[in-house]
């Protein structure tokens, strides 16, 4: 009989943490959750800032651990907010992203999610796994649930509800950070 795996998350965001601990469940991973100040570089890139803030927080805790950035990029403002995302939620919210499109005709975005892995006992680079999830910003704010841009954002596929209309199991089935982390179960099995 083995031992059940315990995946380290290394993150401040419970929501993420719950969203991450339930996908996880899925295939028989327990989930801890480290709230560890790490490095976060400013950077154009989500998997250049994943792959940092996963090399220091495993430097730091000297666990094996994985931290999950995302993003939304939206169409008509040429990818803003990207990788700047969590900013420009504290700094204008959903509000101020619906007053930059109020104008604007396409409406298209998406989210990408990239989930990096580091063992600081195994290895001297993180490894990645990206998930993408299409869709468009609405008009007009919908829903309760959920976190960040997630009241605008209605996924493709999603039965025309916005991230934050869904539950989290709902959300689970086909969410950015719900691919990246089942690609990295199947990297985390074959890694610890």
């Amino acid at each position: 009989m083995s031992s059940k795996k315990v995946a380290f998350f290394v993150t401040g965001n419970v929501h993420k943490f719950n969203e991450a601990r339930q996908v996880l469940a899925e295939y028989g991973i327990s989930t801890a959750m480290l709230n560890l100040e790490t490095i976060e570089i400013q950077d154009d890139n989500l998997e250049n800032i994943a792959r940092m803030s996963a090399a220091d927080a495993a430097k730091k805790s000297n666990l094996p651990v994985f931290v999950e950035d995302a993003g939304l990029f939206i169409k008509a403002l040429n990818g803003f907010p990207g990788p700047y995302s969590s900013y420009v939620y504290r700094t204008v919210g959903t509000k101020g992203i619906l007053k930059l499109m109020e104008n604007e005709r396409t409406n298209e975005a998406y989210f990408l999610s990239v989930v990096s892995f580091y063992n600081p006992q195994e290895t001297s680079e993180s490894k990645l796994f990206k998930g993408r999830v299409e869709g468009r910003i609405t008009r007009q704010m919908r829903g309760e649930q959920g976190f960040g841009f997630d009241p605008i954002f209605e996924p493709l596929g999603g039965n025309g509800k916005t991230f934050a209309e869904m539950t989290t199991n709902e959300k689970n089935k086909f969410s950015h950070r719900a691919q990246a982390l089942r690609k990295f179960v199947v990297g985390y099995r074959r890694m610890v």
